[in-house]
């Protein structure tokens, strides 16, 4: 865990009220550019009781937290083992890469089998996820002109290519984006505060950048080497941990 995390992190995940399979840390910490005053986002899978699923009285599918903790704004989200499994068998990039976040605050050995499936399950339909991640993106900052949705969106091309092209996640801009020469200081003026202004001169760079990262996207998927489907022997492997992990609870590590 960087210095940038919080020591008192896993105790704020800890707080949800269910057991969890694990939790790691997503957002501006994840992707390098963190500011002084960034929120912090947790995301997390928990295990829900197997009378909370056959049951009348079915227990929470996704829980969430929100707050503030030493000045430091939380968002803390989790998934049911069952719900986050099916995203991550659905081509979901949001799953990906929390499950693959190196920033890890809780773990038990369930996290450590999903984590060696994740890269059976990852196909050249992920690259749809960062297409439209990196739309949204992009409306997002033509509206407000601000810095965070601009990062974002190199942010989500700059991975989703990486993806594609060697079938590995890496999410840091810092190692992705060396190639573009403007973006330590985008990333320094990111770091200075969570809204601050654009830095002057780079707004025409980003304008001609986002196009041409979208079309080697678009471009890198058409030549992946990555299947088009999960590894069914992998999708098996993935159903009989969620039926053996709920029957028989958490295992701590």
């Amino acid at each position: 865990m960087t210095l940038d995390v919080p020591s008192w992190s896993a105790e704020v995940a800890h707080a949800l009220p269910r057991p969890l399979l694990f939790a790691t840390v997503s957002g501006a910490h994840l992707y390098g550019f963190a500011s002084v005053d960034s929120d912090l986002d947790l995301r997390a899978a928990h295990l829900l009781a197997p009378a909370e699923v056959v049951g009348l009285r079915t227990g929470p599918q996704t829980l969430q937290h929100t707050g503030v903790r030493d000045g430091v704004e939380l968002d803390v989200v989790s998934h049911d083992l069952l719900k986050f499994a099916t995203l991550l068998n659905s081509r979901n990039g949001y799953v990906l890469e929390q499950l693959l976040s190196p920033l890890v605050v809780v773990t038990t050995p369930v996290h450590a089998e999903l984590t060696a499936l994740a890269p059976q399950l990852v196909t050249r339909h992920h690259a749809h996820h960062y297409l439209g991640f990196a739309a949204g993106q992009e409306r997002l900052f033509a509206r407000t002109g601000q810095l965070k949705p601009a990062l974002y969106t190199l942010r989500v091309l700059l991975t989703g290519i990486h993806l594609m092209r060697t079938g590995r996640l890496e999410m840091d801009l810092g190692v992705l984006g060396t190639r573009l020469a403007y973006l330590p200081d985008l990333v320094a003026a990111k770091r200075e505060a969570e809204h601050g202004p654009f830095p002057a001169g780079t707004a025409q760079r980003l304008a001609a950048d986002v196009p041409r990262l979208r079309a080697e996207l678009e471009e890198a998927r058409g030549d992946s080497t990555l299947p088009d489907q999960a590894d069914p022997e992998a999708v098996a492997a993935l159903h009989e941990l969620v039926v053996r992990t709920r029957l028989g609870g958490i295992q701590q590590p």
